[in-house]
């Protein structure tokens, strides 16, 4: 039966939230076990529905997937039996299609269909498949599946046409098993590429640059299992961070990196919002008159286009009219539909929100489009006034770890509920 957040609100989150392991970074850590056919033990995982799926796909090709923990993750690819990611799982998941470079580095041939995942825009694979072919697979569309195969993979110079955070990633593990270096320009430079390269080097590759926009590979004859331990989730640090603002509350965020979040610093400190960064722990406090800010989404060290929707919900709480520019996803704003019938005054030209504020959000019945669009249609509903219905949580449930048990924590009257509206 479908599931849907109920929230009452008007409450100012108080109290402290310990954040997550990166969703983003261990989706690729979980496809890189593939590489190995020894154990791989991945820790701080979050269990969420995505991470369900990606093990689903390793497990339908004859992988061992354990939970050996709460957030302890065992995986072991020695007996796979299949290079064909099972589509039914693949379609429900966009980063499964980073099994294609874990299985063309180690097994010369992989095949994937085009993957699901949030209906967001245009995320074109072509940077992936190119990737592939510059290190000498022949990559071709069979029926409903991409191939790639290659006798030998080796090291090549490649520019990406676009910083993509999976065709680099993907990019990467198939260059750690090729003979030779390889150089890719205008790579991605997400902390949770790093992160990957980090499970790489900790497996036995030789990857540097990694976090920069060049990323220099040494491939070599093998790699083997590894114990590695998943960064912090930014996304859901910065969700809570507009939490405690957007309600005038205060909240201490623990078990995070702030240097991940300096985007989303700066412009809360623009706003008037009070952040303080303390190693770990990052304390965010509400004020009553925030001013307007304009905020344009882009590739890290960029602001992140999946705080775009949850910051463009605070900004219809400041004073004046903010702009908000999205530059990465042209299918991004579809929440404002959703924030309008609560009340917000945002006018879309384009891949551009005009947001004019303050306005008083008054609780109604919406629906969660997107993971970003849900966690920020929740934060909305945590400053309307009354009680706000937003369904189709599940997509909430992909990229969350107990969001409602961590906003319910520090304040916060959301519930869990059934049934028809």
């Amino acid at each position: 039966m479908e599931e849907r957040y109920s929230i009452r609100g008007g409450n100012p989150l108080t109290g402290t939230v310990t954040i997550s392991g990166a969703k983003n970074a261990v989706l690729p850590a979980v496809a890189a076990a593939i590489l190995t056919a020894d154990d791989c033990i991945i820790e701080n995982v979050p269990q969420i529905e995505d991470i369900n799926v990606m093990t689903g796909v390793l497990r339908a090709m004859g992988a061992t997937a354990e939970w050996r923990g709460p957030n302890s993750l065992l995986i072991n690819c020695a007996n796979l039996h299949t290079f064909v990611a099972p589509s039914e799982l693949v379609v429900r998941n966009r980063a499964s299609f980073l099994v294609m470079g874990a299985l063309l580095g180690r097994f010369h041939e992989a095949a994937c269909c085009p993957p699901g995942g949030d209906v967001i825009g245009q995320r074109p694979l072509d940077v992936h498949l190119a990737g592939f072919a510059a290190l000498g697979a022949r990559v071709e569309r069979r029926d409903d599946k991409f191939w790639a195969q290659a006798k030998t993979l080796t090291g090549a110079r490649v520019f990406m046409d676009y910083p993509s955070n999976m065709g680099t990633e993907n990019l990467l593990m198939a260059a750690a098993l090729a003979e030779g270096h390889t150089t890719i320009k205008n790579a991605a430079a997400e902390p949770e590429v790093a992160c990957l390269a980090t499970m790489l080097n900790e497996m036995g590759a030789r990857v540097s640059g990694a976090g920069s926009n060049t990323i220099e590979i040494d491939g070599v004859p093998e790699l083997h299992g590894a114990r590695h331990a998943i960064i912090p989730d930014r996304i859901e640090a910065g969700t809570f961070a507009v939490a405690a603002a957007i309600t005038q509350g205060e909240l201490t965020l623990e078990s995070m990196s702030c240097d991940h979040l300096d985007a989303l610093i700066f412009k809360l400190r623009e706003a008037g919002v009070e952040v303080r960064p303390d190693g770990d722990r990052l304390t965010v406090r509400g004020r009553t008159n925030m001013d307007s800010v304009n905020v344009q989404a882009l590739p890290y060290p960029g602001f992140a286009t999946d705080l775009q929707a949850a910051v463009g919900t605070l900004l219809t709480q400041a004073r004046g009219v903010s702009v908000v520019y999205e530059r990465v996803y042209e299918n991004r704003l579809l929440y404002v539909g959703e924030l309008r019938k609560m009340g917000a005054e945002i006018v879309v030209a384009g891949t551009t929100a005009i947001i004019s504020g303050p306005v008083g959000l008054v609780g109604s019945g919406v629906r969660a489009l997107d993971i970003r669009c849900g966690a920020a249609l929740v934060l909305a509903g945590l400053a309307a006034r009354g009680t706000t219905e937003v369904s189709d949580i599940w997509h909430l449930d992909r990229g969350y770890e107990r969001f409602e048990s961590k906003l319910q924590g520090v304040g916060a009257e959301i519930t869990r509920v059934s049934g028809a509206a």
